[in-house]
């Protein structure tokens, strides 16, 4: 379960420990000049079209005021702003990678309109479980979201912004590096009750490879399907009450072979829906999904109706898993349930990597450009939108699930939004239009 919780908002490298304290990177003046050289030589020779949102111009002259302030920043603080003008690239698959040694705070939040929850925690902090975050050291939390706003893909859609600025309002690298608090490894964290009444807590960082070895308490305790079996990329289980198949898709590893027990499942069942459930995919390879799930669904006339086949989709899925929910949408009858997806369909994507060559930061950054939608709007959108409350999440409903569990076939939606010009259930290839992605959410 605490699993399968912290893989909804944290679009980050988890890094955890109890015992030592994490420690800035020390090196010298010279070297830091030279990884930033390094990167503002290199980015735009490797990036597909670095300049397609932000001028060249503009990054030379960020690079510029970096250069000229760098000798008085600590090494929080070049992250922060190496970072930063990573992400002014504007895609998705292009930023630097989260340290090992983030100083990661023994907490997980998640989203609900404007309020960040504590969905995880310690049992150390357990006071703080389901309440809202108000403010961290001085800044309220308002404050902490718009400066850490410029640590997201500056071209990509605001739910996609979102998603990682949940994940960076609990690691010490970051508010650190920001300003928001002076000690990387010591958090003032204030919260709030239903009722109002505050309370600050003083969170210690936990350093690298120690996060297992605590004890964790989430909400809710008794979670839904979606959330169960956390370790497992793809599973499938028979919903007899409803006569539907449901499936965990969130990756793509042996997809070949454990998409056989899906279909086995469905001739064994002779359902009367198929779901997929991709809310909590953060990508692989699209072609594996299209030859394995997609296309075989397609050749099911009995699932591949308006009606029965169903697809969960929402801000994280990401990168491969927003391709292939594209695919189920132009190449099926699926209809698409839940969240927008964060990512934009047509867009650079592909990520690729380097090193910078003395902090050893790895570098993230696009190679194609993918064409995915032909609409004027450049986002996945669900035919049926649900977005979950904060009721919903702490008493462990899934109004998503739910609604698809009790929808009757020809009774509408808006399907046909974002619709493609040829026919959906044509099941052919359009995988020179699809978005590609081989990596992980950030």
């Amino acid at each position: 379960m605490l699993l399968a919780v912290r893989l909804i908002g944290v679009l980050l490298t988890l890094a955890a420990s109890a015992c030592a304290q994490s420690e800035e990177l020390s090196l010298s003046h010279e070297q830091w000049h030279q990884d930033l050289a390094f990167l503002a030589r290199e980015l735009p020779k490797r990036h597909a079209n670095a300049f397609h949102f932000i001028s060249r111009e503009r990054f030379e002259a960020e690079i510029d005021q970096l250069n000229a302030k760098l000798d008085r920043l600590n090494s929080d603080e070049i992250y922060v702003g190496m970072d930063r003008i990573v992400n002014l690239i504007g895609d998705g698959h292009t930023y630097i990678g989260v340290p090992a040694d983030d100083a990661k705070f023994p907490i997980d939040l998640q989203r609900f309109g404007e309020d960040y929850r504590v969905i995880a925690t310690t049992s150390q902090y357990e006071k703080a479980l389901g309440t809202r975050l108000t403010k961290i050291q001085d800044t309220p939390v308002a404050g902490a979201r718009e400066v850490t706003l410029t640590l997201t893909p500056s071209d990509e859609t605001q739910v996609l912004r979102d998603s990682r600025i949940t994940g960076f309002l609990t690691l010490g690298i970051v508010l650190h590096g920001m300003g928001i608090i002076p000690d990387r490894n010591l958090a003032p964290y204030v919260f709030a009750e239903d009722d109002g009444q505050e309370f600050a807590i003083n969170m210690d960082s936990i350093a690298l490879g120690e996060s297992s070895k605590l004890s964790w308490v989430s909400v809710p305790k008794d979670p839904p399907v979606f959330r169960q079996r956390p370790d497992d990329n793809f599973w499938c289980t028979y919903l007899s009450d409803f006569r539907t198949v449901y499936c965990g898709f969130r990756g793509y590893k042996d997809l070949g072979k454990q998409s056989k027990a899906l279909f086995a499942l469905i001739k064994q069942q002779q359902p009367e829906r198929v779901v997929i459930d991709m809310r909590l995919n953060g990508g692989g390879d699209y072609k594996v999904g299209l030859k394995y799930l997609v296309h075989p669904l397609c050749k099911l006339p009995d699932t591949n109706r308006e009606g029965h086949l169903f697809v969960l989709i929402g801000p994280n899925t990401f990168s491969a898993a927003m391709s292939n929910s594209g695919h189920f949408r132009y190449q099926t009858n699926a209809i698409l349930v839940g969240q927008q997806i964060g990512e934009k369909p047509n867009s650079y994507q592909e990520a690729r990597e380097m090193k910078l060559p003395n902090s050893h930061w790895t570098v993230r950054y696009s190679v194609k450009f993918y064409q995915f939608v032909e609409t004027a709007e450049n986002v996945i959108r669900p035919d049926h939108e649900i977005i979950p409350s904060w009721e919903d999440y702490r008493s462990g409903r899934d109004p998503v699930l739910q609604w698809v569990l009790t929808y009757k076939a020809g009774s509408g939606t808006n399907r046909d939004m974002n619709a493609p010009h040829e026919s959906r259930d044509s099941c052919k290839s359009l995988s020179h239009r699809a978005a590609v992605g081989t990596d992980q959410p950030r």
